[in-house]
C-alpha cells in the first residue's frame, strides 16, 4: 500500500489522532470528576449530622433537586463529550471541557446525597414536581414557594404537577445530529443546544437555592446558577460571532 494511500495519514491521521488524545484526556477527567464528587457528597454528611438529625424525603425539595439535576447535569456532559471529541476550535474546546469536569463533580455530590438519603438515584413518575408542591423540603408550608411556582411556571404547564420532559433538554434526534455535525456548523449546533439547555434548568437551579432544607444543596444550586448564567453569556456572544442565534425554549 503506497503511503498516500495509507490510512491515517497526513493530516487526517493527525487530526485522529489528536482526537484520540482528547477522547483518552476526557475520560481521564471525567472519572476524576465524579470520583471527587461523589466523596465531596458524602463528606457533607459531617455538617448535616452535627446540625440536625433531619434527613431530607422523597418528594422534597432537596431530594427532587438532586435527582433532576442528575438527569439535566448527564446529558449536559453527554453533549460536552461530543463536541470535545468532535471540534477543532479550541474556544469550544475550553469551553465544552469546562462544562463537562463542572458537571461531573456536581453530578457526584448530588449522587452522594441521593446515596446517603437512602434515596432512588433517578426520579421516577415526571420531572420537577418538587417545585410546586407548596412546602418545604422539611414539609412546612411557605407562601413564598407557592407563589414561585404558579407565577415563575405557569407558561411550562408545571402547576399541575410533575411533567414529562424538563425544559430545555436535547432530544435524542438533536444528540444524533450532533454526533454527525462537523465544523462549524457542529460547534454553533453544540453551543444552541448547550445554551438552551443552560436556560431550561436555570428555574429549578434558582428554585433549589432558594427552598432547599440544606445548606450544602442551596450552596451547591447557587453556584450552578452563577457559573451556567455565566457561561450562557459567553455561549450567547459565541453564537454571534459565528453569525448564528440562539434556539427557542422548547
Amino acid at each position: 500500500m503506497s503511503e498516500e494511500n495509507a490510512p491515517n495519514s497526513g493530516a487526517d491521521g493527525f487530526r485522529a489522532s489528536a482526537r484520540n488524545q482528547r477522547t483518552g484526556l476526557l475520560v481521564v477527567g471525567a472519572i476524576g470528576a465524579i470520583v471527587l464528587g461523589f466523596a465531596l457528597g458524602f463528606l457533607a454528611r459531617i455538617p448535616l449530622d452535627d446540625a440536625s438529625t433531619h434527613t431530607p424525603e422523597a418528594g422534597s425539595v432537596d431530594v427532587g433537586f438532586a435527582q433532576d439535576m442528575s438527569v439535566h447535569h448527564s446529558q449536559a456532559v453527554e453533549m460536552s463529550a461530543i463536541a470535545l471529541a468532535n471540534t477543532d476550535d479550541p474556544a469550544v474546546r475550553g469551553l465544552a471541557y469546562d462544562i463537562l469536569t463542572t458537571q461531573q463533580n456536581q453530578l457526584g455530590q448530588m449522587q452522594g446525597w441521593l446515596n446517603l438519603w437512602d434515596q432512588p438515584l433517578l426520579p421516577s413518575g415526571g420531572y420537577m414536581g418538587w417545585m410546586d408542591s407548596g412546602h418545604t423540603s422539611s414539609g412546612h408550608t411557605s407562601s413564598g414557594h407557592g407563589d414561585h411556582a404558579d407565577s415563575g411556571h405557569g407558561s411550562s404547564g408545571h402547576e399541575s404537577g410533575s411533567m414529562a420532559k424538563m425544559p430545555g433538554m436535547a432530544t435524542s434526534e438533536e444528540i444524533s445530529a450532533l454526533r454527525r455535525a462537523t465544523g462549524v456548523a457542529g460547534d454553533v449546533q453544540f453551543l444552541q443546544l448547550m445554551l438552551r439547555h443552560h436556560e431550561g434548568g436555570l428555574p429549578m437551579m434558582e428554585y433549589g437555592a432558594q427552598h432547599a432544607s440544606e445548606s450544602v444543596v442551596r450552596q451547591l444550586a447557587q453556584t450552578m446558577v452563577d457559573t451556567q448564567k455565566s457561561e450562557s453569556v459567553l455561549m450567547t456572544d459565541m453564537l454571534s460571532e459565528r453569525g448564528a442565534s440562539p434556539l427557542p425554549m422548547n
